[in-house]
């Protein structure tokens, strides 16, 4: 399987099928004297914008941290916990147990609900 190909910026859905963002890292862990290990697949603005930029990344944390979202670090999911590569990567976790949709619901909060018919 290539990685980068098959996992990365895909879509990830959970185990009911809700989509959570896209696979925005994949975190290796080195051993000694052992092949690298896949360990997480991460999801978070930080991990995307450290992709692009190193130093984004602490931009991008201060900026929502600033804005008030609860969740400025990437949420971690462990490989084991992966079931499916395919179009789409299907995980073995709730969404709504997670900070996957962190962002999503700090903007229904702060700004859908105050547009009138946003309710």
């Amino acid at each position: 399987m290539d990685m980068m190909r098959d996992v990365l910026d895909n879509q990830l859905v959970d185990r009911n099928q809700r989509k959570m963002g896209k696979v925005d890292g994949i975190v290796m862990e080195l051993r000694n004297g052992e092949p690298p290990r896949l360990a997480y697949i991460e999801v978070g603005m930080t991990t995307l914008a450290k992709r692009l930029n190193p130093r984004w990344a602490n931009w991008v944390a201060a900026i929502l941290s600033k804005w008030g979202a609860k969740q400025s670090q990437p949420l971690r999911i462990s490989w084991s916990k992966v079931r499916d590569v395919g179009i789409d990567v299907e995980v073995d976790v709730d969404a709504e147990a997670t900070s996957a949709l962190a962002y999503e619901k700090w903007l229904r909060d702060r700004i859908i609900t105050k547009i009138p018919g946003g309710r």
